[in-house]
């Protein structure tokens, strides 16, 4: 049984930021292991299973030696983890800017609330849109923000529907992006273009300077 004060990690790096309104600075990123999901397009199976044990102690300490000011928890899944909860809360009072990139099928309530939520909303490309726990939209904070990763015109305008039926543009910062290989930035940017929200086009800049099968960038 894993302890309060344990984390099961497949890596602790430090990069660029690729997506997100952070985009392009630089970053800490803690990626922990195992995810519930299996989107058809994901990136990072690798995580799913395996990793290593490091308790939150050992965890602050690596952060610290790396010596980025922001730092990303992301996956897997990690909120899948009881104890991701409390290293957000520790990362918080050593005064980083704390990330996390989630699904929307976990509680986020459990956060601490000055942590920066990036929830990847799962659109039917994706073969995990049931998954979604709608009940997450209503604790999101007007800073946070959705992602839409979809992989044909059909998720686009399956996004643009959820958007305007739920207010998500008024609500939150949207983001778009493209599933690696499934759909071209451009015609993403075309889709945009035609049907105009308050939104972000993102691209995946981590897989465009060191390449998309890289691990630890």
């Amino acid at each position: 049984m894993q302890e309060l004060n344990e984390l099961t990690i497949t890596e602790i790096y430090a990069s660029i930021q690729g997506e997100s309104s952070y985009a392009g600075v630089p970053c800490t990123f803690i990626r922990l292991t195992g995810c519930p999901l299996r989107c058809r397009w994901c990136d990072t199976a690798y995580a799913f299973k395996g990793g290593t044990p490091w308790t939150l102690t050992a965890i602050m300490e690596e952060v610290k030696r790396l010596g980025i000011s922001v730092v990303e928890l992301t996956g897997g899944e990690p909120l899948a983890q009881a104890a991701t909860p409390l290293l957000a809360e520790q990362l918080l009072a050593a005064g980083y800017t704390v990330l996390i990139e989630t699904s929307g099928s976990e509680d986020i309530r459990p956060l601490p609330s000055k942590t920066h939520v990036i929830m990847d909303w799962k659109c039917p490309g994706s073969g995990m849109s049931e998954r979604n726990n709608p009940s997450n939209l209503s604790a999101l904070k007007s800073t946070d923000e959705i992602k839409f990763v979809v992989a044909n015109r059909e998720d686009f305008d399956w996004s643009l529907e959820v958007i305007r039926r739920e207010k998500l543009s008024e609500r939150f910062h949207i983001l778009f992006s493209c599933a690696w290989g499934l759909v071209a930035p451009k015609d993403l940017a075309a889709w945009i273009v035609e049907n105009p929200i308050r939104c972000r086009m993102q691209l995946q800049q981590h897989k465009y300077i060191w390449g998309p099968r890289v691990k630890g960038v």
